[in-house]
């Protein structure tokens, strides 16, 4: 399609579209950029089989280099999946590219370099896990000064990067999927525990088996439905054996009408020992679940949420703690249902309409003073 004179574009670079947290952020964003009138194409390293679809009009393209082009040195590969994404940025004039995730972002501000893309760093996760080493950090902090923007999930995270970064960075939420936007049910609770996420250490589905194990006396009613799959799913389910407990728990996989599955539970636990801002958190929140969930080292949970408010917040890694709030919630359900209807509330802070208005003020700034 030609493009419109004085028309803008923008650009998404992320490794895949794989089912996950950024992923649908940044095909969210797509969708809406296109429908606000932008040109928008999305650049990718990889593509998968599961993956999000983009929708129609946007872009795709590829920017690995072939194997044919793989050399045996890594240092050379490196420079040529450099110089490929410059020649991305020169052929397609995006004025903006958004870059998300780790090496991606340094990627980002040195291949836009002697191009008129500006390029926007994001750090999406827990910022030491996406800068593991010393030598991440300081590339960190020497590259994202000379990026058009930087864009932060939380307040907390300001303080991993240095006094330069954080003085410029901008903090912008994601936006709620428009799915969990919907009339809190009121009524009597399914007798059910629920948690969505990846089967992985990180998730400490562990935890959660543990404390529901040791609360079985107390409520022998309830049942616990970890959704979601991942490598640990034969760990978790021989641990409900060993636990008997495995008439409880249920483990339906990846399912596709998640907010009809957990709606009427009677809580959702998010056990993690580390997130950015979960999008499952959000989302149960927004249903107006009774939420437990853990403080996150980024202080993803603390932007979410207010302790005793709308949900309780333990330590991560605290199993006493779980039990001792899953009691507390289980065991009255008028107190469980307050902090629920106040969680229901960030359907309007976090309103797709509202927080896409940010991101694209935020956009405009630095595309208008590009000019």
């Amino acid at each position: 399609m030609k493009e419109k004179t004085g028309e803008k574009k923008i650009a998404f670079y992320i490794g895949s579209l794989r089912k996950g947290g950024a992923e649908r952020v940044f095909v969210n964003l797509a969708d809406y950029f296109q429908k606000e009138g932008y040109r928008v194409v999305m650049v990718t390293q990889y593509r998968f089989e599961e993956e999000y679809d983009l929708p129609a009009g946007v872009g795709r393209i590829l920017s690995d280099i072939g194997e044919q082009e793989v050399t045996k040195s890594r240092i050379r590969n490196f420079f040529l999946r450099l110089n490929k994404l410059h020649v991305i940025w020169k052929t397609e004039k995006p004025n903006l590219v958004l870059s998300c995730i780790g090496k991606n972002n340094f990627m980002a501000v040195v291949s836009t370099i002697g191009t008129d893309t500006e390029a926007v760093v994001s750090v999406v996760g827990e910022a030491a896990e996406e800068y593991p080493t010393k030598m991440m950090r300081m590339l960190a902090n020497f590259l994202f000064p000379r990026a058009a923007g930087v864009i932060l999930q939380t307040e907390r995270s300001r303080g991993f990067f240095s006094k330069r970064v954080a003085a410029r960075a901008v903090v912008l939420p994601n936006s709620l999927n428009p799915v969990f936007i919907r009339p809190r049910f009121e009524g009597e609770r399914e007798k059910e525990i629920v948690s969505v996420g990846r089967m992985d250490a990180n998730k400490n589905h562990e935890m959660q088996l543990c404390a529901f194990a040791a609360l079985q006396p107390e409520f022998a009613d309830h049942t616990l439905t970890i959704y979601g799959d991942g490598e640990l799913r034969p760990f978790i389910e021989e641990l409900a054996g060993k636990l008997g407990i495995s008439e409880r728990v249920r483990l339906p996989g990846v399912v596709p009408d998640i907010a009809d599955r957990i709606g009427k539970a009677s809580l959702f636990l998010l056990t993690s020992y580390s997130e950015g801002v979960s999008n499952a958190l959000i989302e149960a929140l927004a249903l107006g679940l009774p939420v437990i969930a853990t403080d996150v080292p980024s202080g993803g949970t603390e932007e979410l949420m207010e302790d005793g408010i709308n949900g309780l917040i333990i330590p991560a890694g605290d199993q006493k703690a779980l039990e001792q709030a899953m009691r507390k919630m289980l065991g009255d359900s008028a107190y469980a249902d307050r902090l629920g209807r106040e969680a229901a509330k960030i359907q309007e802070r976090l309103a797709p309409e509202r927080v896409n208005a940010l991101w694209k003020a935020y956009f405009e700034g630095i595309i208008g003073k590009a000019k």
